[in-house]
């Protein structure tokens, strides 16, 4: 199957000299979440800017269902819905204008049955006719996903799409993402939630300083860079690490009654069971034993401290 977006060696540099992108080539397969991750600065608005048209690259092609997003921008630009990290609206336009407007830029005739489905889809229905500056914030970012959304795009960019957004509104924003994936829309988003990523993404890519560190799928990336933390609680509360285990990368909580103890699960030895035997050995009772597996945020910061290091 042919990726819908391909991205080959593509590259920006302005002319202060700032490098936002080195060399990046990706592919997004049709149908799939792809959550990018990176910090502030990273580059990860720059590439989605340069897919969307919206920023001219200085390397490298960008293909967008086939179509060179150069060469032949209207057609790769129809496939494309944005929702951008800003919020900018017409404060004195209805609702139900603004997306119909945004509907006509692509050249779509009217279809007063598909705005009402859509708008009914993110609880914007009973604000059809209220004017955007009436809205409040999260309610505006939904009338961006409803713009994005206006002409059946292909593919969809959220660019930090539950910023400022309140729990409750957030889950139903996914609850959309999930229908819309149910559909075949190929889904790219940037988030700082990254439980969000680790619950919604198929892949994951990392980006940082303009390059991309990696793309893997979500279990993939948990299984090669995770460790897993194992708790041990003990009866007595201990003063202090016996010497005999020092050096063994165990932790002693500030309370003495707990004991941590990271390991890698690829490990053909974790070095459990030989813990556990040197604890009874030493009369060191153990109440409980609790393991916990790296969360994505964890993985995410280790990548990112090891490429600015």
């Amino acid at each position: 199957m042919r990726p819908i977006i391909d991205i080959d060696h593509v590259s920006k540099r302005y002319d202060s000299g700032t490098v936002a992108l080195n060399d990046v080539s990706l592919q997004i397969d049709e149908g799939e979440i792809l959550a990018l991750l990176g910090p502030n600065g990273a580059g990860k608005t720059t590439l989605i800017s340069i897919i969307c048209g919206l920023v001219v690259p200085t390397g490298g092609t960008v293909r967008v269902g086939g179509h060179d997003i150069r060469k032949d921008w209207r057609a790769a630009r129809k496939l494309i819905g944005l929702v951008p990290q800003e919020i900018a609206l017409e404060p004195f336009e209805s609702v139900i204008d603004c997306v119909r407007f945004t509907r006509g830029l692509y050249g779509e005739p009217p279809d007063d049955a598909y705005i009402e489905r859509l708008l009914s889809s993110l609880a914007l229905w009973d604000k059809r006719e209220a004017k955007t500056r009436e809205l409040s914030g999260g309610m505006k970012r939904r009338v961006l996903i409803a713009k994005a959304l206006s002409h059946r795009p292909k593919v969809l960019f959220l660019d930090e799409p539950t910023a400022g957004v309140d729990v409750a509104l957030r889950r139903e924003m996914w609850q959309v993402v999930r229908e819309l994936r149910a559909e075949g829309v190929t889904i790219i988003l940037t988030t700082h939630y990254l439980e969000e990523a680790e619950d919604m993404a198929d892949r994951i890519g990392v980006i940082n300083r303009g390059e991309l560190l990696l793309v893997k799928s979500k279990d993939e990336l948990l299984g090669e860079f995770g460790k897993k933390h194992l708790t041990v609680s003990l009866y007595e509360p201990l003063r202090a690490l016996p010497a005999e285990l020092a050096g063994r990368g165990l932790v002693l909580s500030a309370d003495g009654r707990e004991l941590g103890y990271a390991y890698d699960t690829r490990a053909e030895r974790t070095g459990i069971a030989h813990l556990l035997a040197e604890l009874a050995e030493r009369g060191i009772a153990v109440r409980d034993v609790s393991t916990k597996q790296s969360s994505l945020e964890e993985i995410f910061m280790s990548l990112v401290e090891e490429e600015t290091a």
